[in-house]
């Protein structure tokens, strides 16, 4: 079966044409399904055409199984279900320039980066375009509020999904549909390199975001399994590739643990090693480390640094010459870090009733 939701408008064109439709309808129904209407309850359709349509493609937006709402900021956790019974989270954020959401791109992740509770219980299958646009589609409907900016920072790598991925954006950017532009996109990497590169060919105006949270090799492969792959040096050279490429600036998330990499002498290291491979005679790369303390997940043992040691981290940074900020931390009191609702939710799983 088609994915309705996941198809740009020229391939449902195809689609419509193949069961005997004129393509004139592909412009009547692509704004629509954007919207969160399903073909059942689109009314410029005819019942004919329902029925064609039933008999070779499907239209699934996710379920709302669980909802959380902060007391504090107003930030909404969802536990969305997806039609096969799997589910994944998504954050939405609000800021003085709009709501932002934050959505995942598969159930589940193979990636292994310690810290995390997305990965906890590997990768089960990645998300299709429209699994993803159905995350904001469907957060937009339940809040009833227009959503302007997407982070690509939920459950799951980007880059190991990369054509779902790269499909997405060009669904969630066209201008009858969500009309979201590149510029308001935010896309993580844990530091897949190919996929850099790749991502680099497209030239698209987005912000692409590195999770480094170490400078040295030693550090870093001991939390996250992808250094192991493609080490510092390497990701780091990728990073100027990009930014040689696009012009785009990146921006590198560094979460804070107490013990592990939180010291001033580390970041020393951290302003030595970004200034050496990112700010050369032939580039003028703008660097910013976007500061997290970590999420204390159960079942990782892993402990968010003092106040004192964040501040004397970002201070370290900035004499340095490197731009740093802390996140401010929102849904504190839902646990709005994706994975930590799934993994209460038995790991999302379909329910066996």
């Amino acid at each position: 079966m088609n994915d309705l939701l996941s198809c740009l408008p020229e391939e449902l064109e195809a689609l419509l044409l193949s069961v005997g439709e004129p393509k004139y309808r592909a412009k009547q129904m692509f704004p629509q399904l954007h919207r969160g209407l399903s073909p059942d309850e689109m009314t410029n359709i005819g019942k004919a055409t329902r029925e064609k349509l039933s008999a070779v493609a499907s239209y699934h937006l996710p379920k709302v199984r669980r909802k959380l709402v902060s007391a504090l900021d107003g930030t909404v956790k969802y536990l969305f279900e997806l039609s096969d019974g799997h589910c994944v989270e998504s954050v939405v954020m609000t800021y003085n320039h709009g709501r932002t959401i934050c959505i995942s791109s598969q159930v589940g992740c193979r990636m292994g980066c310690k810290f995390c509770a997305s990965t906890i219980g590997g990768k089960v299958r990645d998300l299709l375009p429209g699994e993803m646009l159905g995350q904001i589609i469907a957060a937009q409907k339940d809040l009833s509020e227009r959503i302007s900016n997407v982070v690509m920072m939920g459950i799951g790598e980007p880059l190991d999904n990369y054509d779902n991925v790269v499909k997405f954006l060009t669904l969630v950017s066209h201008p009858d549909g969500l009309n979201i532009g590149y510029r308001h996109i935010s896309l993580s990497t844990c530091g897949v390199v190919s996929g850099i590169y790749k991502l680099a060919e497209l030239n698209l105006p987005l912000t692409l975001s590195i999770s480094l949270h170490a400078a040295d090799d030693d550090t870093r492969s001991s939390i996250m399994p992808v250094n192991k792959r493609w080490g510092v040096d390497e990701l780091l050279t990728a990073c100027k590739d990009y930014y040689g490429v696009t012009g785009r600036r990146l921006s590198f998330e560094y979460t804070l643990i107490s013990g592990k990499n939180d010291t001033t002498a580390q970041a020393v290291h951290l302003a030595n090693v970004l200034n050496r491979h990112l700010r050369t005679r032939n580039s003028t790369m703008p660097i910013h480390v976007n500061l997290i303390p970590v999420n204390e997940v159960t079942e990782t043992g892993f402990v968010h640094s003092s106040p004192e040691a964040v501040s004397a981290f970002a201070k370290t940074l900035e004499k340095h010459g490197i731009r740093a900020t802390v996140r401010r931390t929102l849904g504190s009191d839902i646990n709005a870090s994706c994975g930590q609702l799934r993994r209460e939710d038995n790991d999302g799983r379909p329910s066996s009733s």
